[in-house]
């Protein structure tokens, strides 16, 4: 069967679900095509951290991504549980990162100065303050920065209002089918999949870890590669945390019903989605080293997802060089939250209103050759 649709988006976690979103509701026809469960990639193990001058400092051009997407998630949130019917957790109660010494400190009162150089607040804090500020943290730490603009959001629970809201604006999701080809055609692309055919005006390719898989006709793989990240879902009896807090080793995320996400590894072991308990021990004792009290908390569950890397860390958004019409969106490693209110408007401002936006430069698919 040959069906039709105006734009076909080809995965559906939070990034691909903002895209159909930010499409279906300026009027476009959208239908996305999913291998699994609509967020059950990557999107489900993520705490929802929105951080960007503490996971981009050291890199311009991701800084200027996130921070701008950052600045966009209050209105984002609120249009998307209006349309959805739906709450969401969303917090801006700032990020604590702390430092075991001295040497980890000079780090910090380098984003410290990076973030007084573009007007955002963050405020040095010595031992006896940042305890002070969160009183589970270790007695031997150092110091931490507080900035406060910095924040969590329920990253599940957004892509399913980010689905309902794409639902309700006429996206119609196919979940349990596999894109394994996408062939340019005279009237737009042809997306074939593991049981149908669809043409389509033009496609998004937006399926993370799994882009580099789908075959594009004329185009060489996308360098895309997977990296897992495991988190810990733990019920916590201790006095409760009040915002995300950091070290170099973990992060630990308070959750609304009183537990603590406590994520996330970094580990390049291919498409292997397996839980292990040399990760999970490490998340723990990472953990341990800053909020004694983890070792307290209970066990509620362990999530594993494969996050979307590039060779530079910079996602891969903007258009084919090789098909007219197709557009990449994937690559987001471990921003896929934090960006994905500026990726659904960057693609359909592509596809609607044909702006190339000026930070697509830094995202462009031709720098990793005939894309």
């Amino acid at each position: 069967m040959d069906r039709i649709s105006d734009v076909v988006v080809v995965g559906g976690g939070i990034v691909g679900c903002a895209i159909a979103y930010e499409l279906a509701r300026r009027g476009v026809q959208v239908q996305v095509i999913e291998r699994r469960l609509v967020g059950s990639g990557a999107t489900q193990a993520s705490a929802g951290v929105l951080a960007p001058y503490v996971e981009a400092y050291h890199r311009s051009n991701l800084l200027e991504l996130a921070t701008r997407s950052l600045d966009l998630y209050d209105d984002f949130i609120s249009h998307v549980v209006e349309d959805s019917g739906i709450s969401v957790q969303y917090r801006r109660t700032g990020t604590l990162e702390v430092a075991a010494d001295a040497e980890a400190a000079t780090r910090l009162f380098a984003i410290r100065r990076m973030c007084a150089s573009h007007g955002v607040g963050a405020k040095w804090l010595n031992a006896e303050e940042a305890r002070n500020a969160e009183s589970q943290l270790s007695n031997g730490i150092y110091g931490a920065l507080l900035i406060a603009s910095h924040g969590f959001v329920g990253a599940y629970d957004l892509t399913e209002a980010l689905r309902r809201s794409a639902v309700a604006h006429g996206t119609r999701f196919l979940t349990s089918q596999s894109v394994v080809r996408v062939t340019s055609i005279d009237s737009g692309v042809r997306i074939e999949t593991s049981g149908d055919t669809v043409t389509c005006a033009s496609a998004v390719i937006a399926a993370g870890s799994w882009s580099g898989l789908v075959e594009i006709t004329g185009a060489k793989p996308l360098p895309v590669h997977p990296v897992r990240g495991q988190l810990l879902h733990l019920g916590w009896r201790e006095q409760p945390l009040t915002r995300v807090v950091w070290s170099d080793g973990c992060y630990l995320v308070p959750w609304g019903d009183g537990s603590v996400l406590v994520g996330a590894t970094v580990e390049k072991v291919g498409f292997d989605e397996r839980s292990t308990v040399a990760g999970l021990r490490d998340l723990i004792e990472a953990a341990r080293q800053i909020v004694p009290g983890v070792v307290d908390a209970s066990f509620e569950a362990a999530r594993v997802g494969l996050r979307p890397a590039t060779p530079d860390e910079m996602p891969i958004i903007g258009q084919s060089s090789v098909i007219p019409g197709l557009v990449y969106a994937t690559g987001h490693f471990r921003n896929g939250i934090l960006l994905a209110p500026i990726t659904g408007m960057l693609v359909a401002g592509l596809i609607v209103d044909h702006v190339q936006d000026a930070v697509l430069d830094s995202t462009a698919p031709s720098r990793f050759g005939e894309n």
